[in-house]
């Protein structure tokens, strides 16, 4: 058998060789960051300080622009600091504590975005009982639920990866580091590994969206018994949002993780991981902004901008 030398450092993919390219891709990966931090964190403040968005929506909303900004944090100031120092290697314990928070936040919200489906399927389909289901108890209880039981996957992943060895290539083919690149550096076994991705990610997976689909099957048949066409046009206009962000999520998940990452789809690849990790958390909260009365309003009152009649005390 051949001596095997485990590596230290993971060699990350460049985004480019070009150097000019590298400072055109770093102004704009810094833009989209401090744009991605400063929408979220408004978005919270927003709901945090007005009153009148102390609601379960909001409340969901704003536990949604705290994933969305954390996530970013995952990835985002790395790749900055490679762009800075042109050294794209990182760390194999650091490359792993990466790769947990990746999956622990892309979970978060699989779940999160699943209860905000049950709550807009409360709204629409039992507005009687929505103050009595969704409680501030029931909405605490809930968003715990979603934070707590979204580590067990990378809790179980990471302890998997303590029966791997990693003996290279070193060079990963993702400008950050995500489970299935650590299984290509591995020169042990995978197979219990990959089982395990499969039947964890799969059942918490399955359940998620299951939960997603069938809130929506359910908002669908009841606006669709709506005579009116302004009833239909309110009642959707009250999920359109997070439908649109539901959509983007899981489109953007299936091609990463379900396409084959051939040679032919491996550019066409790197663009949607950085639209998912990068550009759908500044998407998110424009999306619902732009689209919510309540959240215009607040904003306009908290930055003191006044329309053609000026609000009155």
């Amino acid at each position: 058998m051949k001596n095997q030398t485990t590596i230290t450092h993971v060699l990350l993919m460049s985004l480019s060789d070009d150097q000019e390219t590298i400072y055109v891709l770093f102004a704009i990966f810094l833009l989209v960051y401090l744009m991605t931090c400063l929408s979220n964190s408004l978005i919270i403040l927003l709901v945090v300080t007005c009153a009148h968005l102390h609601t379960p929506m909001y409340f969901f909303l704003g536990n949604l622009a705290l994933l969305d900004m954390s996530y970013s944090s995952v990835t985002a100031p790395r790749i900055l600091f490679n762009f800075t120092t042109q050294d794209w290697s990182i760390s194999l314990s650091n490359c792993i504590a990466q790769m947990f928070f990746v999956i622990y936040f892309g979970s978060t919200e699989v779940f999160l975005l699943s209860s905000m489906s049950y709550d807009r399927y409360v709204a629409i389909c039992r507005p009687l009982y929505y103050a009595q289901v969704m409680s501030w108890s029931m909405c605490a209880q809930l968003v715990s639920l979603v934070w707590s039981s979204a580590l067990l996957a990378p809790v179980i992943f990471t302890i998997c990866l303590g029966r791997l060895t990693f003996c290279g290539p070193n060079f990963i083919h993702n400008f950050f580091c995500d489970l299935p690149h650590l299984f290509q550096i591995s020169c042990t076994d995978t197979s219990i590994n990959i089982l395990v991705l499969i039947i964890v990610g799969g059942v918490l997976g399955i359940i998620a969206f299951v939960a997603t689909f069938y809130s929506y099957v359910k908002i669908f048949s009841v606006v669709l018994k709506i005579r009116t066409s302004d009833g239909k046009r309110k009642a959707f206009s009250t999920c359109t949002s997070h439908l649109i962000v539901v959509f983007m999520f899981y489109v953007s998940i299936t091609f990463i993780y379900f396409v084959p990452n051939t040679s032919n789809l491996l550019v066409l690849n790197r663009v949607v991981t950085v639209i998912y990790t990068l550009i759908t958390p500044l998407l998110n909260p424009l999306i619902y902004s732009l689209r919510n009365k309540d959240l215009k309003a607040a904003l306009q009152k908290a930055l003191h901008i006044h329309m053609l009649i000026p609000t009155t005390v």
